[in-house]
């Protein structure tokens, strides 16, 4: 598909599947909006991606109320939206028992709050020219869980949640809405996974190194968003068939979960 004259504002961009979604959006000739918070990690993005027209607009998905405000005071002053990618976010690698309580609320600003008022920013101008994609980088661990995910998991049920409300809601309006599920990527993601007292835990995983190439997982999901899909699982492996196990043979799959650390 042909993205040129189209505005995709990508969150989480510095970096992982963020970063390769601004990449490959912009080969096939889209302008992009470019959302993190480190400035100088995107600002080295912006002067790498092809073409041009291309913008960097800091945020702290963290500080959700400040993200509404910030956005909806600039919103006019921006290019036309047509695909919004929430994909900023974090993970967890830490046991319910031992977790901080502030884990939660940390894992829960960004995850979900911060995409909430993003989207609540965003969403009108969509509604105004009857145009527009939301996309939501929910997990795989938004459909079924595990250990070591509680707080995780619980952010990313809340999303596939939600998009399925807004989704149900904004039809009339023909606007889009796709959930998107991965699994095992290669990413930092287990890098920046917050141990129980809500520190990065700096260390990488077998089972996310063996996981699918962020080129490959990111190709997938454009092309989720071309053919307008509502929900889509990207992954390789378990992870991939995870949502289908529990699904279809959910005593197995809680056994299996109760064994197995997936770290």
């Amino acid at each position: 598909m042909n993205y040129n004259n189209k505005t995709v504002w990508i969150t989480g961009a510095s970096s992982g599947i963020g970063r390769e979604l601004a990449i490959q959006f912009a080969e096939l000739g889209a302008s992009v909006i470019l959302s993190a918070r480190n400035v100088e990690k995107l600002t080295a993005l912006k002067d790498e991606l092809k073409g041009g027209g291309h913008l960097i607009l800091p945020l702290d998905l963290a500080k959700p109320e400040e993200v509404l405000s910030k956005v909806t005071a600039a919103i006019n002053e921006l290019p036309a939206i047509d695909i919004l990618i929430n994909n900023g976010g974090i993970s967890q690698r830490s046991l319910f028992l031992e977790n901080d309580f502030k884990v939660y609320r940390q894992l829960m600003e960004v995850n979900y709050f911060g995409l909430v008022a993003l989207t609540k920013a965003v969403l009108p101008s969509m509604v105004a020219r009857k145009s527009g994609s939301v996309v939501a980088i929910s997990s795989v661990a938004g459909k079924v869980g595990s250990k070591l995910r509680t707080g995780y998991s619980g952010t990313k049920f809340a999303v596939v949640g939600f998009m399925d409300c807004l989704r149900a809601e904004v039809k009339e309006h023909n606007i889009h809405c796709l959930t998107i599920c991965p699994g095992f990527i290669k990413t930092a993601i287990a890098h920046n996974s917050l141990n129980p007292q809500g520190v990065a835990q700096n260390k990488s995983e077998q089972a996310i190194e063996n996981g699918m190439d962020v080129k490959v997982a990111a190709s997938k999901m454009i092309n989720a968003i071309n053919s307008k899909k509502d929900e889509v699982i990207v992954g390789q492996g378990l992870s991939g068939w995870a949502p289908t196990i529990k699904r279809f043979f959910p005593r197995l799959f809680n056994r299996l979960t109760a064994k197995v650390n997936f770290k």
